[in-house]
This record gives structure tokens, C-alpha cells and sequence, in this order.
């Protein structure tokens, strides 16, 4: 399973979607893999929004599945501690928390905080990161905002997180820097305590689809 931060960049540029998972019970932890799988997108970020995130984690990184698997909405250097010990291959953080960027750099972690002002990106840069969150990207003005700021900044690249949805993660997909989009609209919170994994393997695979086409279409 990748650590490398490049072979985790490699994974999420070829997919271009990160499918962003609040889940309340590690029992589901495994169905929702498998449906996001079977949908073609082989990633996800296991968020620390609930209190046995850890566990879901553990459940399918001990499994024999091929998933890119993460930890997002790390908070603490407790939670990346967890994260980690759990066999999340990345972290990823709302906002820009140096004692989290250095214990992940310290034990080869990748990890992409969340930024939105030129002064956090100048932050982290100076932390050597060079692949950032940008969150909230709606609220915050949407791929529009997202293409300003990137601007001056040509050697970084971004994972748009916050208010993404199939009907605009074309016009984030086409802002040069973005490596992938978050988006929790693929298996919502209330899917997964229904126990919908049908509905979240067909919501995945029209991301996929969508995905290809703008592909195409660039071509």
C-alpha cells in the first residue's frame, strides 16, 4: 500500500475524485469500500468526525481490498496519531495545523492541509508542501476563487474540498492546479447508516463517468 507521497498524487490525479466518508459504524466500513470499488473509484477519506473513525479505517486497511485509503478532519497530533497507527496512507486537515504537518512529515506521512487565503498556501510552503487542501472552496468562491489564487502560485496544487457536487466538479476539474476534488455528495452520512451501498456504487460510478468525459473531451 502506497506511503510515498507521489505514489498517493499518481492515485488521486488518475481518478480526479476523492470521495470524502463520515460513517458512525465500522461494521459499514467494508460494504462502503467495496461499493466505492465496484464504482471505480479505488480512494477514500475516512473523516474524523465521528468517534470510531479509527476503527473504519483499521476495518479496511486490514482488509484484503486495493484502496487508497486516508484520513481526513484531523484536528489534533492525537487524531494523526490514531490515523496513522489505524493504516491511513495520508492525512488530510481542514485548516493548516503545523503540529500535525510536522509529526507527519517526521514519519514520512503525507499530508495536505487545508488552505484558503494566499497567507495559509505561503504557510505550508514554507513547510516544503506543495499539494494543499482548499477548503471550504464554495463558501469561499468556488473554482473561480480557486484559479485567482492558485495563480501566483505555479508549483502548487490543490484538493478542492466543501460544497463540490457532480454538477460542478467540471469547472474545478478544469483549473490547471487541481489534482482531485473532495465530495461527500458520492456517499452521504445518511446513505451509510441505510446501509445504501447500491446507491453509493451508482452515485460513484457516474462521478466516473463524468470524470471520463471531461477527459475526453480535453483530448
Amino acid at each position: 500500500m502506497p506511503t510515498d507521497v507521489d505514489d498517493v498524487l499518481t492515485q488521486l490525479a488518475d481518478v480526479r475524485v476523492l470521495p470524502l466518508i463520515v460513517i458512525d459504524d465500522p461494521a459499514d466500513a467494508l460494504p462502503l469500500a467495496r461499493a466505492l470499488i465496484d464504482g471505480g473509484l479505488p480512494c477514500a477519506e475516512i473523516t474524523f468526525r465521528t468517534p470510531r473513525a479509527a476503527e473504519a479505517i483499521r476495518a479496511i486497511a486490514d482488509s484484503s481490498l486495493d484502496i487508497l485509503l486516508g484520513a481526513g478532519t484531523v484536528l489534533t497530533l492525537r487524531q494523526a496519531t490514531e490515523a496513522r497507527a489505524a493504516g491511513a496512507q495520508f492525512i488530510v486537515t481542514p485548516g493548516f495545523n503545523p503540529e500535525v504537518v510536522d509529526f507527519c512529515q517526521e514519519n514520512s506521512m503525507p499530508v495536505f492541509p487545508g488552505v484558503c487565503t494566499p497567507t495559509e498556501v505561503e504557510a505550508a510552503m514554507q513547510k516544503g508542501l506543495d499539494v494543499l487542501k482548499f477548503f471550504p472552496a464554495e463558501p469561499m468562491g468556488g473554482a473561480p476563487f480557486l484559479k485567482a489564487i492558485s495563480a501566483p502560485y505555479s508549483t502548487v496544487r490543490f484538493i478542492p474540498t466543501g460544497g463540490i457536487n457532480l454538477n460542478n466538479l467540471p469547472a474545478y476539474l478544469a483549473v490547471r492546479s487541481v489534482v482531485a476534488c473532495g465530495g461527500s455528495w458520492l456517499a452521504p452520512q445518511e446513505w451509510i447508516r441505510a446501509k445504501s451501498f447500491d446507491r453509493i456504487r451508482e452515485e460513484t460510478e457516474r462521478a466516473v463517468q463524468a470524470v471520463h468525459a471531461l477527459a475526453g473531451a480535453a483530448r
